[in-house]
């Protein structure tokens, strides 16, 4: 039971203790305010700690019989469902226990994260999020843990765009749903990237092709914010700034395939992919066929 954790130190600030380490992470992915791990644990517990960040975590395993202690508050849950949502503010003391194997997505949130959205959308600084403690279904969240974590699982790295627009799509939802104020959020404004900003844009990622670019990095260039840059440019383009970027590489991929200089391995790499499989991947995805089935075309 969880009492029996109370020889511990109370309330350390730690990563979460998990038996054994995580199964996929992004840690050397160089994402932004954003971080995931995949977990497949044993029955076990965690011992009180206070993370220094937001934590989401999604329970993507079976159901389980889950002890929750939370800021003073204790909760059994016999059968934790699939899917379910809890959510813990950042430095909120915090234990569990579990009673049979498990499988959950940790969704590591910076703080500064929420507060950058909230005044991108001109909401209060002092909104806080709301403890998830009673099990809960959220179809959006669950669904943006599944997206980061199928990327990381194609290649091990996934895209700073991709993962970025992730990341800002679940600092909205979680401003309107799980806040202490849930603000309407502000009416989007008509139109796109004006002709300029657009120009702009597009020639910084073609000159910067291979670089695993930000979102906040493309922002700067149009000089607006990250959530006001991302809707603006799909307005523009039709498509999302990560999209619009692999396309950009592919497009390239195809250029350096119909040269024949360069094997598969050298023009992934040369367009930004971190592997010929990365490569593949993608350009079936957009050209739907393989590099190699392309060339057979030609």
């Amino acid at each position: 039971m969880l009492k029996s954790l109370k020889h511990l130190k109370s309330c350390q600030t730690i990563r979460y203790k998990f038996a054994i380490p995580p199964v996929i992470s992004s840690c050397k992915a160089g994402w932004n305010k954003l971080q995931l791990e995949l977990y497949r644990q044993p029955a076990s517990w965690i011992p009180e700690y206070s993370p220094p960040h937001h934590v989401i975590c999604v329970n993507t395993g079976n159901p389980v019989t889950l002890e929750r202690r939370v800021d003073g508050r204790s909760l059994t849950i016999d059968a934790l469902p699939a899917g379910d949502i809890g959510i813990y503010p950042a430095n909120l003391c915090q234990a569990f226990q579990w009673y049979q194997d498990a499988e959950c997505i940790q969704l590591y949130l910076e703080p500064t994260l929420l507060t950058q959205t909230a005044a991108e959308l001109c909401l209060n600084n002092d909104i806080e999020l709301v403890t998830q403690l009673k099990p809960a279904l959220d179809p959006l969240i669950y669904q943006i843990a599944l997206a980061l974590k199928t990327s990381l699982e194609i290649d091990g790295t996934s895209s700073k765009l991709y993962a970025d627009a992730m990341a800002n799509a679940l600092a909205v939802h979680l401003l309107s749903r799980y806040s202490t104020s849930k603000p309407s959020l502000p009416q989007q404004p008509s139109g796109g990237l004006s002709d300029k900003q657009l120009k702009q844009v597009t020639e910084y990622i073609d000159e910067y092709l291979a670089r695993n670019l930000s979102l906040a990095e493309l922002a700067n260039v149009a000089q607006l914010s990250s959530y006001h840059f991302t809707r603006l440019f799909k307005r523009s383009i039709g498509i999302a700034p990560h999209q619009y970027h692999i396309r950009c590489r592919i497009d390239r991929a195809k250029q350096l395939l119909l040269e024949k200089k360069l094997n598969l391995a050298e023009i992934a790499y040369g367009v930004g992919f971190a592997s010929q499989g990365h490569l593949n991947y993608h350009f079936k995805r957009v050209v739907g066929m393989t590099p190699k089935a392309f060339l057979r075309h030609q």
